[in-house]
Protein backbone atom coordinates (compact mmCIF):
# COMPACT_ATOMS: atom_id res chain seq x y z
CA UNK A 1 0.00 0.00 0.00
CA UNK A 2 1.83 3.11 -1.22
CA UNK A 3 1.10 6.41 1.21
CA UNK A 4 0.71 10.08 0.69
CA UNK A 5 2.34 12.37 2.76
CA UNK A 6 0.79 15.23 3.43
CA UNK A 7 1.14 18.59 4.72
CA UNK A 8 -0.97 21.94 5.32
CA UNK A 9 -0.52 24.57 2.42
CA UNK A 10 -0.56 27.20 5.24
CA UNK A 11 1.41 25.69 8.30
CA UNK A 12 2.74 22.97 6.65
CA UNK A 13 1.68 20.58 9.57
CA UNK A 14 1.95 17.31 8.88
CA UNK A 15 -1.55 16.74 11.39
CA UNK A 16 -3.56 16.26 8.69
CA UNK A 17 -6.40 13.78 8.27
CA UNK A 18 -8.91 12.74 5.56
CA UNK A 19 -12.33 15.01 5.58
CA UNK A 20 -14.27 13.61 3.10
CA UNK A 21 -14.68 14.20 -0.80
CA UNK A 22 -16.19 17.25 -3.30
CA UNK A 23 -18.95 16.40 -5.78
CA UNK A 24 -16.48 15.49 -8.53
CA UNK A 25 -14.75 12.80 -6.18
CA UNK A 26 -11.62 14.65 -5.03
CA UNK A 27 -10.68 14.02 -1.33
CA UNK A 28 -10.66 16.73 0.92
CA UNK A 29 -8.20 16.84 3.87
CA UNK A 30 -8.57 18.55 7.51
CA UNK A 31 -5.56 20.16 9.22
CA UNK A 32 -5.59 19.43 13.03
CA UNK A 33 -2.80 22.31 14.13
CA UNK A 34 -4.84 24.28 16.74
CA UNK A 35 -3.17 27.31 15.80
CA UNK A 36 -3.66 26.79 11.85
CA UNK A 37 -6.21 28.87 10.61
CA UNK A 38 -6.84 26.99 7.58
CA UNK A 39 -9.41 24.10 8.09
CA UNK A 40 -9.95 22.46 4.84
CA UNK A 41 -8.11 22.34 1.76
CA UNK A 42 -7.61 20.16 -1.13
CA UNK A 43 -3.94 18.89 -2.81
CA UNK A 44 -5.30 19.77 -6.47
CA UNK A 45 -7.94 22.34 -6.79
CA UNK A 46 -7.79 24.13 -9.84
CA UNK A 47 -9.99 26.10 -10.88
CA UNK A 48 -10.32 25.66 -14.58
CA UNK A 49 -11.82 29.25 -15.78
CA UNK A 50 -9.32 31.31 -13.70
CA UNK A 51 -6.32 29.66 -15.96
CA UNK A 52 -4.46 32.12 -17.87
CA UNK A 53 -4.47 29.98 -20.79
CA UNK A 54 -8.28 29.38 -20.48
CA UNK A 55 -8.92 33.22 -20.32
CA UNK A 56 -6.91 33.17 -23.37
CA UNK A 57 -8.65 30.41 -25.16
CA UNK A 58 -11.98 32.38 -24.30
CA UNK A 59 -11.36 35.70 -25.25
CA UNK A 60 -9.77 34.09 -28.63
CA UNK A 61 -12.72 32.14 -29.59
CA UNK A 62 -14.98 35.00 -28.79
CA UNK A 63 -12.98 37.01 -31.35
CA UNK A 64 -13.36 33.88 -34.20
CA UNK A 65 -17.13 34.11 -33.64
CA UNK A 66 -18.13 31.31 -31.34
CA UNK A 67 -20.99 32.15 -29.09
CA UNK A 68 -21.20 32.25 -25.04
CA UNK A 69 -22.71 28.39 -24.23
CA UNK A 70 -20.30 27.18 -27.25
CA UNK A 71 -17.17 28.37 -25.39
CA UNK A 72 -18.27 27.01 -22.83
CA UNK A 73 -18.66 23.21 -23.27
CA UNK A 74 -15.96 22.87 -25.54
CA UNK A 75 -13.86 24.45 -22.74
CA UNK A 76 -15.51 22.78 -19.82
CA UNK A 77 -16.25 26.16 -17.79
CA UNK A 78 -19.85 27.63 -17.24
CA UNK A 79 -21.33 30.30 -19.17
CA UNK A 80 -20.64 32.94 -16.05
CA UNK A 81 -17.37 32.13 -16.16
CA UNK A 82 -17.32 32.64 -20.04
CA UNK A 83 -19.11 35.58 -19.69
CA UNK A 84 -16.87 37.10 -16.59
CA UNK A 85 -13.75 36.98 -18.43
CA UNK A 86 -15.46 38.98 -21.32
CA UNK A 87 -16.72 41.82 -19.48
CA UNK A 88 -13.56 42.10 -17.22
CA UNK A 89 -11.30 42.20 -20.51
CA UNK A 90 -13.50 44.45 -22.39
CA UNK A 91 -13.21 46.78 -18.84
CA UNK A 92 -9.95 46.64 -19.06
CA UNK A 93 -9.56 47.77 -22.93
CA UNK A 94 -12.19 50.86 -22.56
CA UNK A 95 -10.00 52.13 -19.09
CA UNK A 96 -6.97 51.73 -20.87
CA UNK A 97 -8.45 53.75 -24.15
CA UNK A 98 -9.99 56.40 -21.98
CA UNK A 99 -6.85 57.86 -20.32
CA UNK A 100 -4.15 56.70 -22.93
CA UNK A 101 -6.13 57.97 -25.75
CA UNK A 102 -3.42 60.59 -28.21
CA UNK A 103 -4.36 64.03 -28.32
CA UNK A 104 -4.54 64.49 -32.18
CA UNK A 105 -7.11 61.32 -31.95
CA UNK A 106 -9.22 63.70 -29.64
CA UNK A 107 -9.16 66.48 -31.38
CA UNK A 108 -9.79 64.90 -34.35
CA UNK A 109 -13.50 62.93 -32.89
CA UNK A 110 -14.34 66.42 -31.84
CA UNK A 111 -14.31 68.42 -35.15
CA UNK A 112 -14.85 65.03 -37.11
CA UNK A 113 -19.12 66.56 -37.00
CA UNK A 114 -17.62 69.95 -38.25
CA UNK A 115 -17.46 69.57 -41.74
CA UNK A 116 -17.58 72.35 -44.48
CA UNK A 117 -20.34 74.39 -44.48
CA UNK A 118 -20.59 73.61 -40.94
CA UNK A 119 -21.41 75.71 -38.12
CA UNK A 120 -18.20 77.17 -36.47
Amino acid sequence: MATIHVSCPDCHSTQVIKAGTQPNGTQRYRCQNPTCERTIFQLTHVAHGRLPETQRQIVEMALNGSGIRDTARVLRVSPVTVLRVLKKRAQLKLGQSRGAGHPDLRERRRTAGQGEGGRS
